[in-house]
Formats: C-alpha cells, structure tokens, sequence
C-alpha cells in the first residue's frame, strides 16, 4: 500500500462513512490515508497486525489457505469493511489474509492510538461491537448458503460476489476456470458438479465461457439464479 498526503479527502472519507463520531479529534489526526492496487495482498494470516484498517473505497477478499495448499474464500468485503478489529480486541496475529480484488484505498491507525483514546471510547467500542457481530452473522450466512441451497444457487452468488459494485462488468482472476477446483471447494460441491453448473448457465447465456475464464453476461438473470443470496 502506498500512503497518500490528502488530508482533505480523509475527513471526507470520515464525514461520508459516519466515522467522525466514532474517533476523537486527536486520534483523526493521527490517521493516514491509503491507496492499494488489484491483487496486492494487504495482509497476511499470521503476520503481527499493529493497525486498525478501514476500506472506504474498493473491494478485498479475505480467506485462509489450508496446510495443503486449499484456499478458503472466508467472505468479500466492500465499504465500510474493517480489518484489524479481531485482532485489535484478541491482541493476536492476522487470523486470515486480506487481498485486493479492485483497486481501493483504506484508512488507517495505530493500535496504540486507539488504546490510548481518552475520549470517544464508548462510541467507538460500540462500533467495534456492531462490526463484529456482523462478521459473525455474515459467516453465518455463508454456511447455511452452502447447507440449505442448490450449487447453481451457490456459483451465482459467488460470482455476484466477484463483481464490482454487482454490475457484472469486471472479469477477476477468481473467475478463471482453472480455480475451478478452488470454487468448488468455497461453494461446497464436487469439481464435477460445479462443472456441469456452469455448462448449464453458459447455454442459458447466463455467463460466458471463454479462453479459460468465466464471464458474466445476463447480470439480472444471475441475480435471479442467487435468490437474494451472496457472499458478502
């Protein structure tokens, strides 16, 4: 990530996603701006985290790897998306890694100054609560997805995921059919089945499949196909 000197764009940052509230004055004046580039890793499971980050412009994906090499896609996150709150509160490493899947920028501060905040706690501990319990929710989500609806359900959802700002019009490196087995995996099914899926909603003109990569054509029949659900 590279650092941006905007102060004026941070405040604004902080008034259009209702943070100014949440921080005090001296703590806002210790944030830092930052911008970040498509597929560049931003954090790393198991690396020591000593900021709090907050995604006001962009989208990322957070998973973990197996010892086998599997990835687990854990969910996506768009604005306002914050990394950093677990580990702020457990005192741990990175829980997972953290990629960017389109370019974006993120806010961020030190731990210390958040621990040393002598006013605006009460705020910001309930902000920290309402993140946390929705990450819960949002896994919670994630596996009854994969429990109680059909695979074709499942590939929507996780390509409306994929899509920026869910228009369908950006292809992502997750979209190529040689992470199929990966996506069957996160999806829980077969490489076979998942196969047969995406045959079926190429031939419905659904998406498009082309050169090794899957596309998304008919963004409003995928919506359909997801039934309300995606993974985020």
């Amino acid at each position: 990530m590279k650092e941006i000197i905007d102060k004026n764009s941070l405040l604004e940052y902080l008034e259009q996603l209702g943070l100014n509230r949440i921080f005090s004055e001296e703590v806002k004046g210790k944030m830092s701006l930052y911008h970040f580039q498509q597929g560049e890793i931003l954090c790393l499971k198991g690396e020591e985290i000593q900021k709090m980050y907050f995604l006001v412009k962009g989208k990322v994906k957070i998973f973990a790897t197996s010892a086998e090499g599997k990835t687990f896609i854990v969910r996506f996150k768009t604005p306002l998306a914050v990394i950093g709150d677990v580990e702020y509160v457990k005192r741990t490493e990175a829980f997972n890694t953290v990629e960017a899947i389109s370019e974006g920028r993120m806010i961020g501060v030190h731990f210390d100054e958040l621990r040393g905040m002598k006013t605006n706690q009460m705020e910001f501990l309930n902000f920290l609560l309402a993140i946390v319990t929705e990450k819960f929710y949002t896994e919670s989500h994630a596996t009854s997805l994969n429990m109680l609806y059909p695979v074709e359900t499942r590939l929507a959802s996780y390509l409306l995921s994929l899509s920026s700002e869910r228009m369908g019009s950006l292809f992502h490196r997750e979209m190529q059919t040689s992470n199929l087995t990966d996506i069957a995996d996160l999806i829980g099914t077969s490489y076979r089945h998942l196969n047969r899926v995406i045959n079926k909603l190429s031939k419905e003109g659904i998406i498009l499949r082309k050169k090794g990569s899957l596309y998304i054509k008919d963004i409003e029949r995928l919506k359909e196909r997801a039934d309300g659900n995606i993974y985020e």
